[in-house]
């Protein structure tokens, strides 16, 4: 306990004081207007799913900025949020990010040229801190020049597989490891390397393990909750990485609860966002 080590395991006593205070006479504008950029055709549902966990995670207001063929999904389904149409069937206008708190960019925008030109536009001119996730991340990994414009700060959430697209192939875990701290430190960003014990990695080649979560966990959309999680609560004001490490603890924590209440094999995202209340609970309980 007395030696400086660049690993830690996260626990409860460390992410407990974390937790965002909320004082009694506080309103919404009190904890951030967050953003999210995401969702095409045939993908609304990565949207929807990113947005409900951004406002599980405690945020004042949430904006998406979809697709207009995915408008009504998101009205109907997330109506706390409010709606921006960005595009037709993929994102592919621009909208200032005055105002808002933290964007994230990604969960199922796809991969199209025209996307691809609209997220460079977008990462150009962004002044606030960024989130990237799955498409967005694969639409960088087909460019190798495209990660340089990647701005100081911003945090990216990549499973192995789009870690290995966006930064080469590795033997094993231990490579893939080393490779995620020599990047971050390099590129001055902060990543999320997803798995079982997920790595927050900072620019300060410092790295934590996550202590939570389950094999249940291992579908479709887990992901994009996990982004609408982290962003909610860099919008009210979390530093790097401690938002990153609560949202990643939240989120496991949640998928335990999940597993108990609809077991491992039957849990399926949104299972795990109907368990985030009793995350929160836990921590303020413990």
């Amino acid at each position: 306990e007395k030696e400086p080590c660049p690993v830690e395991l996260t626990d409860i006593d460390l992410v407990k004081k974390l937790v965002p205070e909320r004082n009694p006479f506080s309103h919404k504008g009190n904890f951030g207007h967050a953003a999210l950029a995401a969702g095409s055709i045939g993908m609304m549902g990565a949207a929807v799913l990113a947005a409900k966990g951004c406002l599980c995670s405690g945020a004042g207001k949430l904006t998406s900025h979809v697709p207009a063929c995915g408008y009504t999904i998101m009205q109907a389904t997330v109506p706390e949020a409010m709606c921006n149409i960005a595009g037709e069937n993929t994102l592919q206008e621009y909208f200032t990010t005055d105002g808002f708190g933290c964007l994230a960019i990604g969960p199922g925008i796809g991969t199209s040229r025209e996307t691809g030109k609209w997220l460079q536009k977008m990462m150009l001119s962004v002044k606030i801190l960024l989130v990237l996730d799955a498409d967005a991340l694969n639409i960088l990994a087909a460019d190798p020049e495209f990660i340089s414009l990647v701005p100081p700060g911003t945090l990216i959430t990549p499973h192995p597989k789009e870690f290995d697209r966006l930064f080469g192939s590795t033997e094993n875990d231990f490579e893939r490891l080393g490779l995620a701290i020599t990047k971050a430190a390099a590129l001055n960003i902060y990543i999320v390397l997803k798995g079982h014990f997920t790595a927050i990695i900072t620019p300060m080649r410092k790295v934590y393990f996550n202590s939570t979560g389950n094999s249940g966990m291992a579908k479709g959309g887990m992901g994009d909750a996990l982004t609408g999680i982290i962003t909610g609560l860099i919008a009210q004001k979390l530093l790097l990485p401690e938002a990153a490490i609560l949202g990643v603890y939240l989120h496991g924590l949640a998928g335990d609860f999940a597993a108990e209440k609809f077991t491992r094999q039957a849990m399926q995202a949104t299972d795990l966002l109907e368990c985030m209340a009793d995350a929160w609970k836990k921590l303020e309980n413990e």
